[in-house]
């Protein structure tokens, strides 16, 4: 029986994840923000079969909870095997380029309040010689695209991040996974117009998230032919990129 923390619990992808789990009878520790929505997800994975679950209201960008969640996750679940780390948000790319407050505020949501998690996470699992970290990045971190590089930014220094401390942790038994998911329908891209191959579900991407931990893989392009997508947009010369329309 696997003991899971997952923050950002309440997203759509993470919830696709959880209920996977629940199916396995994990012990889970539910992390967000709106109780309320906690609530109700906790509901869902008890009827689904979970061995326990514990909700834990926190605002991602509230860094001095970090430790003290882990803390309480641990006495929850009686140990912690993993952290699937899957909250974030979509930036506004035209109102961050006009305000840098705005960009700022982003910026923390997406990578330094996960960066703070990562290390409070790094250094217990490193002490007790095991465990996995799993990180939704995304396939915009492949490289800045005018559309939104803000976020593509956030993604590009998370799975930097994320690349040394695999590099760090690999030799004291600690797994390290990064999740690229490409487009994917789900309340975050509401405002998007959505159709066609690229696109895939939570659960789709939920279903290769989980193959992915079972399977100990480094990183994960969701679904797999984003890897093909991101290796030719990451290899076209910046003097013709610089001028195409993406």
């Amino acid at each position: 029986m696997k003991k899971w923390i997952v923050v950002g619990a309440t997203s759509a992808i993470a919830q696709a994840v959880v209920r996977l789990w629940a199916l396995r009878g994990y012990k889970l520790f539910i992390v967000a923000r709106n109780a309320t929505h906690l609530a109700m997800v906790k509901e869902d994975l008890n009827v689904r079969g979970a061995g326990q679950v514990e909700c834990y209201q926190m605002d991602v960008n509230d860094f001095p909870r970090h430790q003290r969640m882990m803390k309480e996750a641990r006495e929850a679940l009686g140990g912690v095997d993993g952290i699937l780390i899957a909250h974030g948000t979509l930036p506004d790319q035209r109102l961050c380029e006009q305000d840098f407050d705005q960009a700022r505020k982003e910026l923390d949501t997406n990578v330094l309040s996960t960066l703070s998690m990562l290390t409070e996470v790094a250094n217990e699992f490193e002490r007790q010689g095991y465990g996995e970290i799993a990180v939704i990045s995304s396939v915009a971190g492949d490289r800045g695209r005018q559309s939104n590089y803000v976020y593509g930014t956030a993604k590009a220094a998370v799975s930097t991040f994320l690349q040394g401390l695999r590099n760090r942790l690999a030799p004291k038994g600690v797994h390290v996974l990064t999740i690229k998911p490409g487009f994917v329908d789900s309340p975050m891209t509401s405002a998007f117009d959505k159709g066609g191959p690229l696109w895939a579900t939570p659960q789709q991407v939920a279903q290769g998230i989980v193959k992915a931990i079972d399977k100990q893989r480094n990183v994960a392009y969701l679904p797999w032919f984003w890897w093909v997508i991101m290796l030719v947009i990451r290899h076209i010369p910046e003097t013709v990129f610089k001028n195409m329309k993406l």
